[in-house]
């Protein structure tokens, strides 16, 4: 884990020393970024590992530096904020970020967080039943390289989004519970609240262009469950 490169994109310079104090402690390297501009060119340039995205930010917002991140890289990203509105974490959410903090917090739960998001996502190829190569249907997850495929062609996924996508086709068939799905997604004890589950399920629907839920079914009351049979 030391080694990693974090990126603290906020315009409050008292938020940006507080949180590198805490993570160069952890042994992370750290950037600072003052503004949206900023941001972007460290995301761009310094190749991050992870990173800390303040939403009002001079300059481009914190949703509009997610959106272009979006584009061209699928490294997690937390994002912290004021706003705590449920409206709020789902824009960030369906934007793509992989978690939401809101302000003001607690350093050390923000320490959690990211050892959390970094080892989900730069651990996930290391299988422990020895199948590199997952397929359901016309799925294939490759488990070392961290990629999604249908019918050969690539789909781009968050590290929340693989985690999903891997625990329903290492079990095809099988309904998972909401609680199931956000503790083996987020590692984390279950949060009574759908929101986070909700957007990862539909975001995972529109990229697989499952509209009649040929891949991942809903189960009113019980869960969801990835269709092993049948024709999206």
């Amino acid at each position: 884990m030391n080694g990693k490169k974090i990126l603290i994109a906020d315009d409050e310079a008292e938020i940006r020393q507080l949180l590198r104090l805490y993570l160069e402690n952890e042994g992370y390297e750290v950037s600072e970024a003052k503004d949206g501009d900023e941001a972007i060119l460290k995301l761009r340039f310094d190749a991050p590992d992870l990173c800390l995205l303040d939403i009002m930010m001079p300059g481009p917002d914190g949703y509009q530096v997610l959106k272009r991140l979006r584009t061209d890289s699928n490294i997690p990203v937390i994002i912290l904020s004021a706003k705590d509105a449920d409206s709020e974490k789902i824009l960030g959410l369906n934007l793509g970020a992989d978690d939401y903090i809101a302000k003001p917090f607690n350093p050390l739960e923000v320490v959690a967080r990211v050892n959390s998001a970094i080892r989900r996502f730069y651990s996930l190829g290391s299988s422990g039943d020895g199948t590199d190569i997952i397929k359901v249907r016309d799925l294939e997850l490759d488990r070392q390289s961290c990629t999604l495929r249908r019918a050969g062609q690539a789909i781009e996924l968050t590290s929340m989004e693989y985690r999903i996508m891997e625990l329903f086709m290492t079990h095809p068939g099988k309904v998972f519970t909401k609680q199931q799905i956000y503790e083996y997604g987020w590692e984390d004890t279950y949060i009574v609240s759908d929101n986070n589950i909700m957007v990862c399920i539909s975001k995972l629907r529109s990229k697989l262009s499952d509209d009649q839920n040929g891949y991942i079914r809903t189960l009113r009351g019980l869960g969801y469950r990835m269709e092993n049979s049948g024709n999206p």
